[in-house]
């Protein structure tokens, strides 16, 4: 298929796919003309690199752990970047969690009549300011 065809299937832009190529994870055959042809096998491969994207890993970290996939072999190796991998992640869960208890704690102070602050309606503040 080609690469259009490929980015309808997935829902994935044709830049990025590009993109998936240029870093070694996705691969396509070339026409004569030059154009992309892909196997059948490169919709789950897109799924794979989008799923972990969305996890947070990077097209390095990918580009690493493809191998293990391809072959469907688990190394320790490929297990031990997977847990460094959530590691990073909880370390951001929690880093998180803590922006929102303060974001949490300065809302609440800011609605409070011990905060000072001058509260204004929510007209007030779309009506455009006259001079």
């Amino acid at each position: 298929m080609r690469i259009g065809e490929l980015a309808t299937k997935t829902g994935v832009s044709v830049r990025a796919l590009r993109y998936y190529e240029e870093q070694g994870l996705l691969a396509a055959a070339r026409s004569s003309g030059g154009q992309r042809h892909y196997l059948d096998d490169a919709i789950d491969r897109v799924y794979l690199i989008q799923m972990l994207y969305a996890a947070g890993l990077s097209s390095r970290t990918i580009l690493d752990l493809l191998p293990c996939v391809d072959a469907k072999v688990n190394t320790p190796q490929s297990r031990a970047l997977l847990r460094a991998e959530r590691d990073r992640i909880d370390r951001q869960i929690t880093q998180l969690r803590q922006a929102r208890e303060r974001l949490d704690a300065v809302i609440e102070f800011s609605e409070s009549s011990a905060s000072g602050c001058t509260r204004t309606d929510s007209e007030a503040l779309s009506t455009p300011a006259t001079v």
